[in-house]
């Protein structure tokens, strides 16, 4: 049989299992799923839609017995591209499995795990536990854009709270392909639901099980680890970074070489009492020993402790305001609408030459133009004083702790802060958390006179005392403008260069990566490889393990592209460089 009759007798039974809607072949429909949300694209045979956990299987045995590859996909919020396919040089059709018509979430033990099914999102489980007074690993930023529970653990996300470290989890169920090619079903959930693929999946998704079902063995539902590990300031090593081997385990970092159905997760409560307090400094040092007298005194841990330096907080005011309004005022569930409604427009325009790319991006610029100032005085007056900006955000007996410790600090130090009420903590984080599309933004208004924007986050050293970066020369030459904003008590650095003109974007971040090898420091350092970053030797053998026939996601990580890890391949045409910078114009 042709290859093109194995494809139309896939796309057959691929209909007959979802049902003909939700499977998509036309490439006016597909680009919402095969290009990714900040770079990368390919080409896929076909999106497939499934509505229930059965009909995942159902998809995956189709897909396995043609001999295609798979790539499992939920959100397809990633930074770095790996949830979509790369380029043109892979040796097999790919078929991408969107989960994102089943998003829901089930709550155990009185809400203080739940179970995630592969198209929930953080934003969902939030709005799910508020009543019972707890809230899930992350509770802004990945939130904000719709990310799912599932991308999560298999990118072992980080983010901003410093209680609660990298997504993690030890109890899933998921779908594995064995060096044979054989697909299986394997329940980590600790979770009795039968004993076959069917029976396992529709009773999960119809939550046939009782109490007794519900078993708690000896395994992590949470980094449980990472509040002692980030107070280690004396440590040589990161305190958390993607290739991290202790926390590689099945789903969790599997980067979608497993097909997961879904993870539980622990919840975290709510605090009983709050507070933001604001830091500006020109020294970069008083931020190193401040950071270092908190992790290594306080009792309590900080929530969070928020950097941003001043040329981003004016890129984040300017051109992240319109993100800012919208989740200020109307909240945060409108923002994955939003961002849906800005694909739909510029896939549109994209289809008219005449008309600039990334226009949704412009449109709402302009408009954003129109709002007044929405950052309070007293961090505007801040950010004319100080060029390194400190969101401290502290809890229940930490509160009381950070305000003795502030009052005789700065007595000596060199700097100030000041107390936030409600809204000003609120709009202080929500100005930080703004910055990582506002610097997207930035380029795309600016991209007739600079040249390629490159994002890197950076895992430092929790000895490293000099963690504001100072380049070479020959490397700051080339440089057009840079951001520099992150989680300061985990020293994990998002650093962004938009370079000039001309510039050899490639050959510039090897330079930039070796810096960072000197100071050993880890990349990425939250964000998953993707088709961004090579896998170091670590995380491609625990790539292989988990899919040996290379059949999930091939590519990831920069590794082989071919059935069986197979070396070779077609000359890469990605539309982004080599080197992730973001070329489009």
């Amino acid at each position: 049989m042709s290859e093109h009759a194995i494809n139309h007798a896939l796309i057959q039974q691929l209909s007959a299992a979802v049902g003909a809607s939700y499977v998509l072949t036309d490439r006016s429909k597909t680009i919402a799923y095969s290009k990714g949300f900040r770079f990368g694209s390919g080409e896929a045979l076909a999106v497939v839609r499934p509505g229930t956990l059965f009909e995942i299987w159902q998809v995956l045995q189709a897909c396995v017995a043609a001999d295609v590859a798979i790539i499992m996909q939920a959100a397809n919020t990633g930074l770095t591209g790996g949830s979509t396919p790369d380029g043109k040089d892979y040796d097999r059709a790919i078929v991408i499995v969107s989960t994102m018509r089943i998003t829901q979430i089930q709550l155990i033990d009185d809400a203080k795990q739940i179970i995630g099914l592969p198209g929930s999102t953080l934003f969902g489980l939030e709005e799910v536990l508020a009543p019972y007074g707890r809230e899930p690993h992350s509770v802004i930023g990945s939130s904000c854009i719709g990310a799912s529970i599932v991308g999560g653990i298999c990118n072992n996300s980080g983010g901003a709270l410093v209680q609660r470290g990298p997504a993690y989890t030890e109890l899933s169920l998921f779908a594995q392909i064995d060096q044979n090619g054989e697909l299986s079903l394997v329940n980590n959930l600790g979770i009795e639901l039968g004993t076959s693929p069917e029976e396992i999946l529709t009773n999960l998704q119809q939550q046939k099980y009782s109490k007794d079902d519900v078993k708690f063995p000896q395994m992590r539902a949470s980094d449980d680890e990472y509040h002692q590990r980030v107070r280690d300031v004396d440590a040589q090593t990161p305190s958390r970074f993607n290739n991290d081997g202790r926390r590689l385990y099945q789903s969790s970092g599997c980067a979608g070489k497993l097909a997961v159905f879904a993870v539980r997760i622990d919840t975290f409560p709510i605090a009983k009492k709050q507070q933001v307090f604001y830091v500006g400094t020109n020294d970069a040092e008083v931020l190193a020993k401040m950071r270092r007298d908190i992790l290594s005194t306080f009792k309590t841990l900080p929530v969070s402790g928020e950097y941003i330096h001043r040329d981003c907080y004016d890129a984040s005011k300017k051109y992240g305001k319109d993100t800012f309004v919208v989740i200020d005022k109307l909240g945060s569930g409108y923002i994955p609408k939003l961002f849906g409604l800005k694909r739909t427009v510029d896939r549109i325009a994209d289809k008219f030459s005449f008309l600039p790319k990334k226009i949704s991006d412009r449109m709402m610029q302009y408009m954003s133009y129109l709002w007044p100032n929405h950052l309070p005085k007293k961090m505007e007056d801040y950010r004319d004083k100080y060029q390194h900006h400190w969101i401290l955000e502290m809890n229940n007996d930490g509160v009381d702790e950070a305000r003795v410790y502030l009052q005789t600090f700065f007595q000596k130090n060199e700097g100030d802060y000041f107390e936030c009420t409600p809204e000003e903590g609120e709009k202080a984080i929500l100005h930080r958390f703004v910055a990582g599309g506002a610097i997207g933004r930035y380029h795309i208004m600016n991209s007739n006179e600079l040249g390629a924007l490159m994002t890197l986050d950076v895992a430092l050293r929790r000895n490293d005392s000099q963690w504001f970066e100072t380049l070479p020369a020959e490397i700051e030459e080339q440089i057009a403008v840079k951001f520099y904003y992150g989680h300061l008590f985990c020293h994990v650095m998002h650093q962004n260069y938009i370079l000039k003109k001309g510039v050899d974007g490639k050959a510039l971040k090897e330079k930039l990566l070796a810096t960072f090898d000197e100071r050993q420091a880890e990349y990425p350092a939250e964000h998953n490889v993707g088709h961004e970053y090579f896998a170091k030797p670590a995380l491609k053998g625990f790539y292989q393990k988990l899919d040996p026939t290379n059949t999930f996601n091939p590519g990831i990580g920069k590794t082989s592209k071919l059935k069986n890890w197979a070396e070779g391949g077609l000359k890469n045409e990605a539309s982004t460089t080599s080197c992730g910078c973001s070329t489009k114009k």
